[in-house]
């Protein structure tokens, strides 16, 4: 009788509610972000199909269609929420038919995926001009188990506009396929078959974050900063940015127990534009130190932050000093630390642009101005530790990027001399020391 009454013992506790107390503490942590900018089409896409079909006129923006947005989590967890922005919007949008599922391939989801969102449990939300709204949060059953069972896999999220969006906030430089139907369709989320969504697009739109809920210990890790972070030559569809490199690294010494956001936005810059608005946008987005509340502080989680910019503020169009760039260094720093206590900020050195053949980069006063940005990075005691990915991109004996770094992987042109391709991304993300952002692993990382 005593193993049967062991086994009865057994199952009553495994049936009784835990209570609160012995519950682990849980946090939301930001698990995908997309930088906005805009209003569409002002931006740096990469690999951008005609849109003129989908978007005929981009003061009108998005009408009456719906959009079926891929993105990758970097952890999956059973409960998430969304954040949708206006943030360069010029008139109100109002979403509904609001949708997250798990996709298949294509714009084909999973079958039994599919979930509703709600906004303070109501089916639409309307977003003002300049801002942003989270959702309620969503129980998806499939990601109960996790990174492990989901690694690999992408979230679909489809959403309607209803009416006319007007000037669209978007990310521009998404390198991966998302969907969207013609104008005029409907709404059209919950179906899980692609055959609603003819047209692709290689940008993200209104979305900008996603969160799920994790164990308080979890850490998060934003790589800030401009093209050469959002993955410009890198390969479409191929998620290899270097912080995508990086985050395959700390998965597999720290299992779930970190993540990895990218914050990149092609063009960007630390200091300027002074102002920027919809009304007079550049393709760079606002820049890094005004954008800092919104794509930094404005996340969930944050524990370190790995900085690479200043290579656009030092170009032609930027024109700004070394100098210059180190005070935009020094007050967005210093806002982290006040703002996120205990957050580790990286410093990374920006990679060679001599001899590009892009007009606004290449020239030897960029070239002497960035060497000594370089220098401060490294020696100015400004930074918790140092990403050095100009020692590892640049050929030492003509000071550009390294040969093999050049052509450019996702167009297949023979590179810019700017942007390194896929394997120069794979030997920036492997040159980091992971201890600079989680310290050593635990003997059984979380998986």
């Amino acid at each position: 009788m005593r193993p049967l009454a062991a086994a009865l013992t057994l199952a009553i506790l495994t049936a009784m509610p835990v209570t609160p107390s012995a519950q682990p503490a849980r946090k939301w942590v930001t698990s995908w972000a997309g930088s906005v900018q805009g209003p569409y089409p002002i931006g740096n896409p990469s690999a951008q199909p005609d849109l003129r079909l989908v978007f005929p006129d981009p003061a009108i923006g998005a009408r009456d269609q719906t959009f079926r947005l891929i993105v990758r989590p970097d952890l999956w967890g059973k409960q998430l929420r969304l954040r949708f922005s206006n943030a360069l919007g010029t008139r109100p949008v109002s979403f509904d038919g609001i949708h997250v599922g798990v996709q298949l391939s294509g714009a084909a989801l999973l079958p039994g995926t599919n979930r509703p969102v709600a906004f303070a449990g109501k089916p639409s939300v309307t977003v003002p001009p300049g801002e942003s709204v989270w959702s309620d949060a969503v129980t998806l059953p499939v990601a109960a188990s996790g990174t492990a069972t989901l690694a690999g896999r992408k979230l679909a999220v489809s959403f309607h506009v209803a009416g006319d969006s007007g000037p669209m906030t978007w990310h521009a430089k998404a390198l991966t396929s998302s969907y969207v139907t013609a104008p005029g369709t409907g709404a059209v989320g919950a179906a899980e078959d692609e055959s609603r969504f003819p047209y692709s697009t290689a940008s993200w739109y209104f979305l900008d974050a996603l969160d799920v809920m994790a164990p308080a210990d979890t850490r998060v890790v934003v790589a800030f900063g401009d093209s050469i972070t959002d993955g410009t030559a890198s390969t479409l569809n191929g998620d290899d940015r270097w912080p995508d490199v990086l985050s395959r690294r700390l998965h597999a010494t720290h299992g779930d127990t970190v993540v990895v956001v990218n914050a990149g936005i092609g063009g960007n810059r630390v200091i300027g534009p002074a102002d920027y608005a919809p009304q007079n946008p550049i393709p760079g987005g606002p820049a890094a130190v005004q954008r800092l509340e919104r794509d930094v502080l404005g996340l969930s989680g944050v524990t370190a932050v790995i900085w690479l910019e200043g290579i656009n503020d030092l170009g032609r169009a930027g024109n700004a000093t070394a100098e210059a760039v180190i005070v935009g260094y020094r007050d967005g720093v210093a806002r982290l630390r006040a703002r996120l206590p205990g957050v580790r900020v990286i410093g990374a050195t920006v990679t060679s642009a001599l001899g590009s053949s892009s007009p606004n980069h290449g020239f030897a006063d960029q070239e002497t101005k960035r060497q000594a940005l370089n220098a401060f990075i490294r020696n100015g005691g400004l930074f918790d530790g140092v990403a050095d990915f100009d020692r590892v991109t640049r050929d030492p004996a003509t000071g550009e990027l390294r040969p093999e770094f050049v052509p450019d992987s996702t167009i297949g042109n023979p590179g810019d001399k700017l942007h390194p391709n896929r394997a120069g991304y794979l030997a920036m993300g492997l040159s980091i020391d992971l201890e600079l952002l989680v310290g050593k692993p635990a003997p059984a990382a979380r998986r």
